[in-house]
């Protein structure tokens, strides 16, 4: 059984490379935080769930591994790492500079067609967290962020806030529900969006780092409230 996943994977398109479609499917579940920290994963339920043999699965799997966003539990099992502060400190400091970047490159760059998309999703974001259904907040939170950034026209620089997402996205877990309640993040993007229509890249970049900053408070809090529990077992 696939543990603690909040989306079911789906089936994959035989069409294309299995290997490659079950990293990539595999990843976006990771980044999109629809794999909580501590979830384990096996080789075989993954499979099933992709509808896939094994050897795809084990190759994503050991992909993932390399990339810090999975480490090895077992034989037959890995987990998706649980966050400490000095991994905490480390990704948010390079995500504070490499996204920031990014949103104020993407201004420049940024169509309306994008500026549309960003105020749709964000729209999307509230109507969910009124439902407190947090799964689709992550999903769409990253789909915000991810169009911003591509509107950057700087496709390396997307790769390295990939990889950085990769192992922060499921932490992204524990904002919800405080976030909701009080709709930091929501504040953050409506200001990240009137910057884009003024065209006013430090407005961006400002609005995208304090949104970071204030998930980064959040989950600092979380991570050392619990420091003295494990280093009591």
């Amino acid at each position: 059984m696939l543990n603690r996943i909040a989306t079911p994977l789906m089936p994959i398109d035989r069409q294309a490379s299995l290997g490659e479609i079950a990293y990539t499917t595999l990843k976006e579940s990771i980044i999109s935080g629809q794999i909580v920290p501590g979830g384990k994963l096996t080789v075989r339920s993954v499979a099933l769930a992709l509808g896939v043999s094994t050897t795809p699965v084990r190759d994503a799997i050991v992909r993932l591994i390399g990339e810090g966003a999975l480490v090895n539990l077992g034989p037959k099992t890995v987990v998706v790492p649980v966050l400490t502060i000095s991994t905490l400190d480390e990704v948010t400091k390079i995500r504070l500079a490499l996204e920031g970047l990014a949103a104020f490159e993407a201004t420049a760059h940024i169509e309306d067609a994008d500026i549309s998309f960003l105020e749709e999703t964000q729209s999307h974001i509230s109507k969910a967290m009124d439902k407190e259904q947090y799964a689709d907040v992550l999903r769409l939170n990253k789909a915000f962020h991810f169009r911003l950034y591509a509107a950057s026209e700087m496709p390396r620089l997307v790769s390295l806030i990939e990889s950085q997402w990769l192992r922060i996205g499921p932490s992204l877990n524990d904002l919800y529900p405080e976030f909701a309640i009080h709709r930091r993040g929501v504040s953050n993007h409506q200001w990240a969006i009137g910057g884009l229509k003024d065209r006013d890249a430090t407005t961006v970049r400002a609005a995208i780092e304090n949104d970071l900053r204030d998930g980064y408070r959040r989950l600092s809090n979380l991570v050392l409230s619990r420091q003295p529990e494990r280093s009591g077992e």
